[in-house]
């Protein structure tokens, strides 16, 4: 007789990642509520005395052309990034939700009016979308997060849409129809708690994609103006030397690769949270 051992299942070690990028995240958060006290020097000050220092302990980042100390504008230069990206992301998610509630609920020729435009949009990249705008808009902080915000509305709105469909074939959607509650109360009451998760999972890998975006419209001039700091225009700024300076693009570069990744790894965490386990 062949006697079978079972040995228990080895638990999977749990990963430091999210831990990590929850306190990077934090961390960048504390930085954009009180700049001033994260990095108490003076984002403006000049003293081309000390221009384009390399990183020390008076200056952790250096100095750039004109003797302003790096760190100071790299912090400053959070609020701004992180403020319009989420702005662009309150916009976007508001009305990539009553898209695809509205077109994945009433279906027929409203869903395919609604979707026809959202795939005309898929088929553009958001860059470009956001390009097109902001050159039409303007610049400033509020055209930008609107050109921002449009360009993320597509993946929004199908995702909405596609959990609205999944959602409102359920029994107890089916019921409150039957029972002729007004079709607004069962979007808001019944289809729209139900369908969240992974929206709000979606969003805050889009809030990442915002925030590059953001840098990426300030790199190019369309984004926050000289002398203000912003990342993109940060890293825009150490161009011209960085065969000689290379912290004035490098440093604020990592920061900004760290938050996205730090808010990938969030989402990604959202997401499977959502999904449940495996």
């Amino acid at each position: 007789m062949t006697v079978l051992t079972v040995l228990p299942a080895r638990s999977r070690p749990r990963s430091s990642a999210p831990w990590i990028a929850l306190t990077t995240l934090g961390l960048t958060g504390a930085a954009a509520l009180l700049p001033t006290v994260a990095a108490p020097g003076d984002p403006f000050a000049q003293d081309v005395s000390e221009r384009l220092r390399p990183p020390s302990a008076g200056h952790l980042f250096g100095t750039d052309e004109l003797g302003r100390d790096l760190f100071s504008r790299v912090v400053h230069g959070t609020q701004a990034s992180l403020s319009i990206a989420l702005l662009a992301l309150a916009f976007a998610f508001g009305l990539s939700v009553l898209i695809g509630l509205v077109a994945g609920y009433f279906g027929g020729i409203t869903d395919r009016v609604l979707m026809g435009t959202v795939d005309v949009l898929l088929a553009l990249p958001s860059l470009l979308i956001s390009l097109l705008i902001v050159s039409g808009l303007g610049t400033g902080p509020v055209n930008l997060a609107v050109a921002v915000g449009i360009a993320s509305v597509p993946s929004l709105a199908r995702v909405t849409r596609a959990e609205v469909l999944r959602v409102s074939a359920r029994t107890f959607v089916e019921a409150a129809n039957g029972y002729g509650l007004p079709r607004h109360r069962v979007l808001l009451r019944h289809v729209l708690p139900h369908a969240r998760g992974p929206i709000t999972a979606l969003a805050a890998l889009e809030l990442a994609t915002m925030v590059l975006s953001v840098s990426a419209l300030s790199f190019l001039g369309y984004g926050t103006q000289p002398p203000d700091p912003e990342w993109g225009n940060l890293i825009a700024a150490g161009r011209d030397y960085f065969a000689t300076s290379w912290w004035l693009t490098v440093l604020p570069g990592a920061v900004l690769a760290g938050v996205v990744l730090a808010l990938h790894r969030v989402g990604r965490a959202l997401g499977a949270s959502e999904a449940g386990p495996v």
